[in-house]
């Protein structure tokens, strides 16, 4: 019988899951769309309750249903934080990364996740616990509320030496033993209908170990609503805008960051414009299209300006809804493009994952705008993909995830056009 494990990543958008076997073989997978809510530039959140526990056990109850499932790791942005009451179901709206709640006035250094602390304490003060995305969905599938260290991590200075900071909690206005409990890595909290569950996964970290993306050069491109652009390297290059990360590869590491130039400005984009066919973009003149910039809530990496607001540039009357969307899918582009440049490292080939996979006129603007091939990723939902290994490692089928990559799996390479490379980088330099 095959050793089946299971993945779910809580998106931005969706929480998607694959039932994986041990070859990396994706049996199943499933989708359940949920709301974002962004009424404002400076709000960005969830339903926690309907995205981080009812979706979640959804998901898992059409993976495993007539399945012998062995493991189980739910992957999710980070940071993110709800307030939960004391039998762990959300009584917040779950808070995402740029929320306007996570800067602090005068405590930068305390990041975001350290501001969704204090704004959660002043306005539920009496709650059971504040936790993160995974927590919730793991006291959803096994009853306890706990998350793995590599996911604390990303709450630092909070979490801090492998424990949440008590102190800092308290200043914050919160108990310390309010947040989840900790468990090493990978290491297993509770089970789910026979099933070892993970302590949970970090969204991109998931991503990236079944990416492919190993060698020194490599970039990859997480085409998500968020886009995340990491370049694979070694040693420890530390560039100012941009993070450091070490690589699922011992010795090899990533430098990059994460931008808004994903799905979230691209859907945007679309809804304002006229219906495009892909014709009508195939016969654009390269010479001659608008410029955005990219930036409708502010941007990250590298930047880290929430206050940078989106513009068109060059627009004139000869220019219509065609030109205005593939003057986005290469501001995509030019958003990587910068990181790259920035990073130091000599690119040789993009790998993109990631839901934007399945929009082929992003992977083609990636590469016109790069000069560079990419190696589209076979399965979409890399993340939940990603989660399904670690699960293997939580359920002792693995040792660590440092065998990942075997499951990378490549649908297609995708090759700049010569005759746009050369007309983009006019609009690169605005």
């Amino acid at each position: 019988m095959a050793e089946v494990t299971v993945g779910i990543d809580i998106g931005t958008t969706s929480v998607k899951g694959v039932v994986a076997d041990d070859a990396g073989n994706v049996l199943a997978r499933t989708r359940l769309a949920h709301h974002l809510r962004a009424p404002s530039p400076d709000c960005f959140e969830h339903d926690a309750t309907e995205a981080w526990s009812e979706n979640v056990r959804a998901v898992w109850r059409e993976m495993a249903t007539g399945r012998d499932v062995l493991g189980v790791t739910v992957a999710a942005m980070v940071p993110s934080l709800c307030a939960v009451d004391d039998d762990g179901r959300p009584i917040s709206p779950g808070l995402l990364y740029g929320d306007a709640r996570g800067r602090l006035a005068g405590h930068a250094d305390q990041g975001d996740f350290g501001g969704f602390l204090h704004s959660l304490a002043a306005t539920h003060p009496d709650a059971g616990g504040y936790w993160p995305a995974q927590a919730v969905a793991n006291a959803a599938l096994c009853g306890r509320g706990a998350i793995g260290t590599q996911t604390a991590m990303t709450a630092t200075p909070v979490f801090s030496d492998g424990r949440w900071d008590a102190e800092l909690c308290s200043a914050l206005g919160a108990d310390v033993l309010q947040l989840p409990d900790l468990v090493p890595g990978l290491d297993a909290i509770g089970w789910v209908d026979g099933a070892m569950v993970s302590g949970g996964a970090i969204d991109a970290f998931a991503e990236q170990v079944v990416a492919g993306a190993s060698e020194v050069g490599d970039v990859l491109v997480i085409c998500g609503t968020t886009l995340i652009t990491w370049l694979v390297t070694d040693g420890w290059p530390e560039v100012d805008g941009l993070w450091t990360v070490p690589h699922s590869e011992p010795g090899k590491t990533l430098i990059g960051g994460a931008s808004n130039a994903g799905g979230l400005f691209l859907d945007r984009v679309r809804r304002m414009t006229a219906p495009v066919a892909p014709h009508e973009l195939d016969e654009l003149d390269p010479g001659d299209l608008p410029v955005w910039l990219p930036y409708l809530r502010g941007e990250r990496t590298p930047f880290h300006d929430p206050g940078r607001r989106a513009s068109l540039l060059d627009l004139h009357v000869g220019h219509g809804p065609a030109a205005i969307v593939q003057a986005a899918y290469e501001a995509s582009g030019f958003v990587a493009r910068h990181h790259m440049e920035l990073s130091g490292v000599t690119a040789r080939r993009i790998v993109a994952v990631g839901g934007g996979t399945r929009v082929e006129p992003w992977m083609q603007a990636l590469a016109d705008v790069t000069g560079l091939p990419v190696d589209v990723s076979a399965v979409p939902e890399g993340a939940a993909l990603g989660a399904a290994y670690m699960a293997r490692v939580t359920a002792g089928l693995e040792a660590d995830t440092s065998g990942a990559k075997r499951w990378a799996r490549t649908d297609r390479r995708v090759s700049p056009r010569p005759g746009w490379v050369g007309a983009v980088d006019g609009r690169f330099k605005l």
